[in-house]
């Protein structure tokens, strides 16, 4: 078995990783886990774009994603949004500035770097690994997904070319399929 390679392999590209979005993060006074967040609000949907989102994404504390969205929105990089029919719930919005800082940002130089240095085919060899290690790791511990709406058993293309989710009923837009929902369950799924 290759189990314990594939651990430390993962493991120290984590770790390389997370010493690349420190740095990066620390460029613009921003800690990894701030880094994290404004990445993954602009990534997802209006679905998802919640502070309990944020925190079943991130695996982290409702506190220190609270904190985070706080010092984002002091940055101004964030606004919250209250729900227009629960005002329970807010949804958090990354600004222009939060988009901008993220497109010097992610990926890092240094990934970008050590990837322009891999072939197309590498490249997509190791995208198709990467995600097949993903899919069976989330399936296998029974973890939500958090895919983006094209491969979600819900959407549905018409045949108009549309798109529409069939499980919040309600159509979709060609950007909003390509981004992240919380609700995603993999087409494969029953």
């Amino acid at each position: 078995m290759k189990t314990n390679q594939i651990y430390k392999l993962v493991e120290r590209l984590g770790e390389l990783l997370k010493v690349d979005a420190r740095q990066t993060g620390a460029e613009h006074g921003l800690l990894p886990v701030q880094l994290e967040v404004l990445h993954y609000l602009s990534s997802c949907n209006k679905y998802s774009d919640t502070p309990m989102a944020v925190t079943e994404y991130l695996g982290q504390t409702k506190g220190t994603v609270s904190q985070t969205i706080k010092t984002l929105e002091k940055k101004e990089l964030v606004i919250k949004i209250a729900d227009d029919h629960d005002k329970r719930i807010s949804h958090i919005d990354v600004t222009p500035s939060g988009h901008k800082l993220l497109s010097q940002s992610i990926p890092t130089a240094m990934f970008a770097r050590t990837c322009s240095n891999l072939s197309q085919p590498q490249q997509q060899e190791i995208n198709a690994a990467l995600q097949q290690l993903l899919v069976t790791f989330i399936k296998s511990n029974k973890m939500k997904s958090f895919g983006i709406c094209q491969t979600c058993k819900y959407n549905h293309k018409n045949e108009d070319g549309s798109f529409y989710c069939n499980l919040v009923n309600a159509p979709l837009t060609d950007s909003e399929i390509l981004l992240i929902c919380r609700e995603h369950e993999n087409q494969s799924c029953d």
